[in-house]
């Protein structure tokens, strides 16, 4: 059975219709103290598959309860899918007495599951924190389905080299386009940064720019203005996590994106694309 998370309840969904197998009844509470309680109804079968995106930290205390409640139903197995791995991004003790935190919440995930499923990790080497067989899922093919038809000489670009990898995926099932990305140059006598295409000429083209996650939105709302600046005709941006914190999606609009699309590994209105079959795939 399909157990979902609060916070991937469209993607839990879209998962038991790719698969076939039932969704679970799961129920969420909160008692008057403040705790969590996540209820799983009705659980039949050996294989549980916990689909939970831990967006904040009653996200990673609701994972580990759904966990535990389909252990305790009589699951003989259980698959966590993690569509988005919060704390992720602290995959390194940046300042000496600091935690490792990706590798805090692996580990804590691991202890109550057989695998691990998770969606573009920010470094792939978080899966060997978990201390089960954990695999990274690639997301980044899914941002060429919502994108027109009619794109006129494509150019994917990243925001940066290490993430091009996303980009050339969406390019290549896409089925056409160049692949860049943006280079930095910093003024030390200034201090000021400038952000530019590497290689590609952008004037009179069609634009993607995708990335692995917005938060903020400020690199990507530069990098679209200075496309802009020279002469690319539309600018879409995609990204497999649609974090979008704060005012992110107006400072997009505002830079001139066309459009924001995104998947349901985050839900947001700009989720136009499920990563359910790829993990349908891995399972």
């Amino acid at each position: 059975m399909i157990v979902s998370g609060s916070a991937s309840q469209s993607l839990a969904a879209a998962l038991a219709e790719q698969t076939g197998e039932a969704l679970a009844a799961v129920e969420f509470d909160r008692f008057a103290d403040g705790e969590l309680m996540a209820r799983v109804s009705g659980f039949e079968g050996e294989r549980a598959v916990v689909v939970a995106a831990t967006v904040t930290s009653d996200a990673h205390l609701e994972l580990l309860q759904l966990q535990d409640a389909v252990r305790e139903a009589g699951a003989s197995e259980v698959v966590t899918v993690i569509p988005y791995m919060g704390y992720a991004r602290q995959d390194r003790a940046f300042r000496d007495g600091e935690p490792v935190s990706a590798r805090a919440v692996a580990r804590a995930i691991g202890t109550g599951t057989d695998r691990v499923l998770t969606v573009d990790p920010h470094e792939p080497t978080v899966c060997d924190w978990f201390g089960v067989p954990a695999e990274a899922v690639a997301g980044g093919p899914r941002l060429a389905e919502p994108l027109p038809d009619s794109l006129s000489e494509p150019l994917f670009l990243s925001p940066d080299e290490g993430a091009t990898d996303i980009a050339e995926a969406a390019r290549d099932a896409y089925g056409r386009g160049e692949v860049d990305h943006f280079e930095k140059d910093r003024n030390y006598d200034t201090g000021a940064v400038e952000i530019s295409p590497r290689d590609a000429a952008v004037a009179g083209r069609d634009v993607v720019v995708t990335d692995d996650i917005i938060a903020t939105g400020s690199t990507m709302a530069e990098s679209v203005a200075v496309l802009r600046e020279r002469g690319a005709d539309r600018v879409f941006v995609a990204c497999v996590h649609p974090l979008l914190a704060g005012s992110a999606r107006t400072r997009l609009a505002r830079a001139g994106v066309e459009t924001v699309y995104g998947t349901d590994t985050i839900e947001r209105a700009v989720s136009t694309v499920s990563v359910a079959p790829v993990v349908a795939e891995a399972l």
